[in-house]
């Protein structure tokens, strides 16, 4: 039997890989020469750089960058066998970086992320893998576009702030700095939002209050860029603050846009296209995918689809695997996986579900349980 075992992480406990391996344990169980491919995947967020790690000839680097406080972190990129750099904006620039009392969008920046391309750039990388999600910050990315060499000030000449306060106050913007290289490197952003820059769907009305920013904050963001969107058209005509994922991560989608002719594309497409996993999936028997939770959002881009949807381009049946499912979960068998099943064995504590053996364990004997069915039609 020939399986391609392509599970996201269940996050908080079990990595990508570390399912991988759990399910492929219970498979043996049943199969014992059963042939399994193992891909650890992500859609493009938080776990991404860990998925992709596994990749024949990549290379975790570190670097000091800013947080979105302007405090100096150490982050982690990658860097694939075909120089490829893999950066998760949420190493610099997350949430997670920030105490709850830390969060404002007013002052948050998107620096480090520039300071991680930078970083990259000097390692010789030219082509850029780009998750923008799980951002704390709502500047338009105009910290990121200054750590890269663009300038912007205010109406005295003098450089602006961080946050969306410093988008505020930009009246010009400048290129004279920036890297040469920058004009030769290619950007694929992994963003599965479609929100605009500006407006009741924007990235000020719809994601800045998880960072910290009140109602009377949010008017004022949301009026902030939209005037600057305005004046970055003076500069680049073509600027679109309406794009489909424009106002993803506080307007980082709208900066890749804008400045250095980005794409935005889904996550998980990007992953599987840099995993190289087609191939695979056209010769497997079977296919296995999950995460910690299927839900209603899963369908939204999220990896297990992701990997039905193409499975079946092929043909083939696709079992999904998780810590939970809710009742909107069911719009999964709709989406490519033929049926999914939730690993907790019986009630009790989440901490108890979550920790790494018990829940690797649950996850074997349900894939045990699962193939055990299957041998007896087969």
């Amino acid at each position: 039997m020939k399986t391609v075992i392509a599970i996201d992480s269940f996050k908080g406990s079990l990595s990508s890989l570390e399912a991988a391996n759990a399910a492929s344990i219970g498979i043996r169980r049943v199969f014992s020469d059963a042939e399994c491919r193992i891909f650890p995947i992500a859609d493009g967020g938080e776990g991404t750089v860990d998925a992709l790690a596994s990749l024949a000839g990549a290379v975790k680097e570190r670097v000091m960058a800013s947080d979105p406080l302007g405090r100096r972190v150490l982050c982690e990129y990658l860097i694939l066998g075909d120089g490829t750099a893999v950066i998760e904006m949420a190493s610099a620039a997350g949430l997670t970086r920030l105490t709850p009392s830390e969060r404002d969008p007013m002052r948050t920046t998107t620096y480090g992320v520039g300071e991680m391309i930078l970083d990259a750039i000097g390692k010789g990388c030219r082509r850029f893998l780009i998750g923008i999600g799980g951002s704390a910050t709502n500047d338009c990315g105009i910290g990121m576009l200054t750590a890269l060499g663009f300038s912007f000030t205010d109406d005295k000449g003098a450089k602006v702030g961080y946050g969306a306060e410093g988008v505020r106050d930009v009246r010009v913007i400048g290129t004279d700095g920036v890297d040469p290289a920058i004009s030769e490197c290619t950007f694929s952003i992994a963003c599965d939002v479609s929100n605009p820059l500006c407006g009741p769907q924007g990235c000020s009305a719809v994601y800045a209050p998880q960072k910290g920013a009140d109602a009377e904050g949010v008017r004022l963001m949301d009026e902030w860029l939209a005037s600057y969107a305005a004046l970055v058209k003076t500069v680049n005509p073509a600027a679109d603050p309406d794009a489909h994922g424009a106002g993803a991560a506080g307007g980082m989608g709208f900066a890749f846009l804008s400045f250095l002719g980005a794409t935005l594309e889904s996550g998980i497409d990007l992953v599987l296209r840099t995993i190289d996993i087609e191939k695979a999936l056209a010769d497997a028997d079977i296919v296995i995918t999950g995460e910690g939770r299927l839900d209603s959002q899963t369908v939204m881009g999220k990896a297990p689809v992701g990997i039905a949807r193409l499975a079946k381009r092929y043909g083939k049946p696709v079992v999904a695997f998780s810590g939970c499912v809710t009742d909107g979960a069911r719009l999964c068998n709709e989406n490519g996986i033929d049926a999914y099943f939730p690993i907790v064995r019986g009630a009790c504590p989440i901490e108890e579900a979550m920790d790494v053996e018990n829940a690797a364990r649950n996850l074997a004997d349900t894939a045990e349980q699962v193939f055990r069915w299957m041998r007896t039609v087969t």
